[in-house]
């Protein structure tokens, strides 16, 4: 199922935003420009850099059955859903097209209502204890908030 979504997702980001770029007759500021960006880039470090260190713990032998609770995912526990959410969020400001947000918004819906609720069970039935005490201590999505 998740794969289906992504599909669709990533069907959505490609033609999606360019479309309501292109529909859009407002011309775009600068500082809106360089915000977009910002964001952007920030929730694509956010995203692969954790999933890259979470990979080079998880690829050690001697860390199997342990939990990563390092690098990002120390300030959430789905930090990389959260970079999802911001560098879609950047693009839809890049698209200067008040319609593009509904998008990240869907995006933050998907993950709150199922994505996160299907991945705290299988860490909790996968990792017990572990996930137990880890999500005791570290926000579910948005570092310092939630």
């Amino acid at each position: 199922m998740e794969a289906i979504g992504n599909s669709l997702a990533f069907a959505l980001y490609y033609l999606g935003f360019p479309l309501l770029a292109i529909a859009n007759d407002n011309d775009a500021s600068m500082t809106l420009f360089m915000v977009g960006w910002i964001i952007f880039l920030l929730g694509s470090f956010i995203n692969t850099g954790s999933e890259l260190l979470r990979k080079t713990f998880k690829d050690n032998p001697e860390n199997k059955g342990k939990l990563y609770t390092g690098g990002l995912f120390h300030y959430a526990i789905h930090i990389n859903y959260f970079g999802d959410c911001l560098w879609v969020l950047g693009l839809a400001i890049l698209t200067n097209n008040f319609f593009s947000l509904f998008i990240p918004l869907g995006l933050l819906l998907l993950f709150v209502t199922s994505y996160i609720p299907n991945h705290d069970k299988y860490l909790q039935d996968k990792y017990g204890d572990q996930f137990i005490e880890y999500k005791k201590s570290t926000k579910k999505l948005i570092p310092f908030i939630w």
